[in-house]
């Protein structure tokens, strides 16, 4: 995935918020045999910064979250150690995952939570020890510092979506289902006020809504399985909260028989996402660009460890921030979007049995 990562665009992404590389310091073990320190800030030498992830269901977390996050961090500090974990949707494990970081001397915690309200026993258990938390992706309750994207933006630009293309096809009324996020990540709230703001006025009924338990497209699946007999008739879009379950969606709507598939929406610009839009079988996706994301973590975790004021955009609930805007990616704006960034490589997406949908898409 190195490659992947350094053609990635963001410097125009976030003004203000690019990485300021410092000085080479050599290895790692020269660096810290030195006493210099390669943080932003100075004084203290080489800092542990842990990130802990909540889970890999989503391919986003392994495939870019972390290796962008290692990457922005070791460019300022190369002899910066990471701890890094992933809670496989466990928040128990997570809780273990953070006090061993602790244990191991962690200067700055790095929590994208699995549970919102459960993280902020880990932020107080943090703070007891004098160790900052940056709430990465997903708000926490009294952390010192929020990276993330506008959430409740996110389900507006769904939603909007979804009803502008059911008006141009002709369909000005009809049934709707909502596959919502997972019911323990904050952010699938947001996602879903921000969905019923546009869904809510706009002619169509919400015939049926579901909150997927730990985001599992397997879940998200079965629900819809079990609501296509109810529903099928008067169906004309899916509201779906990112693309894993809109994936399950799209099985669950095909092997019920329902022709030709209504819109569908979806979230995260997966690959697997961006060649269902290109196919035709999805009819967006939200992209968040993680690049900036990623940055303005270790940005802030770095000005933490060294007991300095991360710069900030915004105040999210008393806690100073950097918020990010989605983007809304349907067929007609994967080339300026997630191909031109650098996300994926025009033959990433056009592989195999997508290369005639990419053709006729004008993606070459």
């Amino acid at each position: 995935m190195t490659t992947r990562f350094t053609r990635l665009a963001g410097a125009a992404l976030v003004a203000g918020l690019g990485m300021a590389s410092l000085a080479a310091c050599g290895d790692g073990g020269a660096a810290a045999g030195s006493g210099k320190d390669t943080g932003s800030g100075g004084g203290g030498g080489a800092k542990k910064i842990a990130l802990l992830l909540p889970e890999s269901k989503t391919t986003r977390y392994e495939s870019f979250d972390r290796p962008l996050f290692e990457q922005a961090i070791k460019s300022s500090c190369s002899d910066c150690q990471i701890i890094y974990s992933n809670a496989d949707q466990d928040a128990s494990k997570q809780q273990q995952q953070a006090e061993a970081a602790l244990t191991q001397g962690a200067n700055v915690l790095v929590l994208d939570p699995v549970d919102g309200k459960a993280a902020a026993a880990v932020v107080n258990n943090a703070k007891s020890q004098g160790v900052p938390v940056v709430a990465y992706d997903r708000f926490i309750d009294g952390a010192d510092y929020y990276v993330s994207f506008d959430n409740e933006t996110v389900g507006k630009l769904q939603a909007q979506t979804l009803v502008d293309l059911l008006k141009k096809g002709g369909k000005s009324s009809g049934n709707l289902v909502m596959i919502n996020g997972s019911p323990t990540d904050p952010n699938a709230a947001d996602f879903k006020k921000g969905a019923h703001s546009v869904i809510d006025g706009s002619g169509y009924k919400v015939a049926a809504e579901y909150d997927t338990p730990d985001w599992s497209p397997d879940k998200a699946q079965q629900w819809m399985e079990s609501q296509i007999t109810a529903v099928k008739s008067g169906l004309v879009g899916v509201y779906a909260a990112n693309d894993g379950t809109a994936g399950g969606a799209i099985t669950a709507l095909k092997g019920g028989g329902v022709t030709p598939l209504p819109p569908v929406t979806g979230q995260d610009a997966e690959l697997a996402a961006i060649q269902r839009i290109i196919a035709g079988d999805q009819s967006m996706t939200i992209y968040k660009p993680i690049k900036p994301e990623a940055e303005a973590a270790a940005k802030a975790a770095l000005a933490l460890a060294n007991k300095k004021k991360p710069e900030s955009t915004k105040d999210v609930k008393g806690v100073a921030s950097t918020i990010l805007d989605p983007i809304a990616v349907t067929k007609d704006k994967v080339k300026d979007t997630v191909v031109k960034d650098g996300f994926y490589k025009v033959e990433e997406i056009c592989s195999g049995t997508f290369a005639k949908a990419c053709s006729a898409a004008g993606l070459s």
